[in-house]
Formats: structure tokens, sequence, C-alpha cells
């Protein structure tokens, strides 16, 4: 038995320290693969609140989304709304603007109508006044040829007269 109990008491001697040493260094490996799962739960508390986090960030960003969705879909709806009041404006105003427009061109036609009418009477009157004034002239022509025939008439019988005296005498 002495080989056994040498083998053994080698065997102690060179294995056992060995394994104090594994034991020490499975020691510290546990305790460290303690603190690093500490750590990773950690981690995985912080992850699952930072993904709770970021679902509520997520909720709150589509909550905005379909506030801004209903906000576009209300400026659209006022935007059609107001299109279609000023085409309906723009329709009863064209429809003003035409009825002016033959108003207008109805009192225009009028004014036009009465500025002919009263170029014609002043043409009308002016031709008479014309006339009146050609047959004035014509009269003051024939006064003027009566006191021409007057005087002619005046050395006509002043001439006889002096033809009677020349036989007379």
């Amino acid at each position: 038995m002495d080989y056994k109990e040498a083998f053994r008491t080698g065997f102690q001697e060179w294995i056992l320290p060995e394994l104090k040493s594994i034991r020490e260094d499975n020691a510290q490996i546990k305790s460290i693969l303690k603190l690093t799962n500490q750590r990773l739960d950690d981690v995985n508390t912080h992850l699952a609140d930072q993904s709770r986090r970021i679902d509520e960030t997520n909720k709150r960003i589509d909550d905005t989304n379909k506030r801004i969705d209903d906000t576009n879909k209300r400026i659209d709806d006022t935007r059609s709304e107001l299109n279609q009041l000023i085409n309906e404006t723009r329709s009863e105003l064209n429809k003003h603007i035409d009825a002016l427009r033959a108003e207008f061109t109805h009192r225009l036609d009028n004014i036009h109508n009465k500025f002919d009418q009263l170029t014609m009477d002043f043409h009308n009157r002016f031709d008479a006044l014309n006339k009146r004034m050609d047959d004035l002239q014509r009269a003051m022509v024939r006064r003027e040829e009566h006191s021409d025939i007057t005087e002619r008439i005046h050395r006509i019988e002043l001439d006889i007269s002096e033809l009677h005296r020349k036989v007379a005498a």
C-alpha cells in the first residue's frame, strides 16, 4: 500500500492545491457571475423601463398624429368650404356684374339716343336759323335794292326834270 499512500499523498499534494485554486476561482467566478446577473437584471429592468417609455412615446406620437390628421381633415374641409363659398360668391358677383353691365349699356344707349336726338334737334334748329338768316339777308338785299331803286328813281326824276326844263327852254 505504499504506492497507494504515496500516490494518494502525491496526488493530494499536487492536485489538492490545484483543486483549492480551482475552487477559489470557481467561487470568484460564481460571485462575478452573481454580480453580472444582478447587473444584467438591472440592465433588463432598465431596458424594460426604456421599452415602456418608448411605447408611451410611440402612443403619444400616434395620438399626436391622429390629432394632426384630424386637424388636416378640418383644414381640408375648411378649404373645401371656402372654395365653395368663393365659387358661389364669384358666381353671384359675376351675375351682379353682368346685370350692372347690361344696365349701364342700356343707360349708355339711352344717353347716346338722347345725344343723337339733341344733335339732330340742334342741326334742325341750326338749319332753321340759317334759313331765317338767309331770308333776312334776302330781305336786307331787297331793302338795299329798294333804296338803290329809290335813289335811281330820284336821279331819273331829276334827269326828267332837267329834260323838261331843256325842252321848255
